[in-house]
Parts: C-alpha cells; structure tokens; sequence
C-alpha cells in the first residue's frame, strides 16, 4: 500500500497520512518533528506547502516592524521547506513542493468533509497539509509541482 505524506510546515505544523489513497490520519506537530515524521514512517512520497515557490509574502501596506516579522517567520518555513527535501533526499523518498497558490484556498472543516469523506476534528494547518496532498494521494510516483 503507497502511503503519501501531505505536509504544511510552520509552527504549527499540519500532516496529512494517505493509505492506499485514503486519508487516515491529520495531526498538527511542531516543526522539529517534521524529520522524525519522515523517517518514521518511510512514505513514498512527501508533498508540502512550499513557501520558497511564491515570492510575494503578503506585506505591502504594513509597518516596517509587522514586515520584518513576516520576513522571518517566512524565512522559517523556507528552512523547514528545505529540511523537507534534504531528509527525503537523503532517504531516497519523492518529495514535492507545491506554491501556497497552487495548493488552492483554505477551506473550512464542513466543506473539508465533503471534500475529502474526513468526520473526524480537524484544524487549518492539518486542512492545509491534507488539501496539498490530495491530487497526489493515489499516485505511485508523482511528478507534478516538483522543484
């Protein structure tokens, strides 16, 4: 059975678990459990909200001291997007970025239960990681929105 990993790294870090194409598991994890979630489990694949994908950070129009906390906290992701692929690299697991406007808009948990079957609790970033996961759960290899 392929099990896929839908990831949306951030302090609050949302996963995603497909089984043979079903979603079996949601959890939100701090990020330093992003590498032994992964090594953990051995999926065949990861795919994650990649901020590095998308250059507008949302910042115009705000104060200099609300930018230059966006900027950091964007440039957190950015690490954990890169500690994504370094781990998967070095275990030899697919893994894929996908731009925060790729993924599609954040839906809430209603419409998430129609989406995706899911009657269990949910929060944004376990939504999030399961929404940029979800083209991809029933494919063996895939290969869109590679970096």
């Amino acid at each position: 059975m392929t099990l896929i990993i839908g990831m949306d790294p951030g302090v609050h870090t949302g996963v995603a678990t497909y089984v043979a194409g079903e979603l079996t598991d949601l959890e939100t994890v701090p990020p330093h459990h992003i590498e032994r979630i992964i090594r953990g489990r051995l999926p065949a694949c990861v795919v994650f909200e990649d901020s590095r994908l998308q250059s507008h950070t949302w910042t115009r129009g705000r104060s200099g001291a609300t930018s230059a906390k966006m900027a950091r906290n964007v440039g957190q992701v950015d690490a954990w997007c890169r500690l994504i692929e370094e781990v998967c690299a070095e275990l030899g697991i697919q893994a894929h970025g996908i731009s925060p406007a790729g993924k599609g808009a954040k839906i809430d948990a209603k419409a998430f239960g129609r989406v995706t079957g899911w009657t269990g609790a949910s929060n944004e970033h376990a939504r999030d990681a399961a929404m940029v996961a979800w083209p991809y759960r029933r494919v063996d290899s895939p290969s869109r929105g590679k970096r």
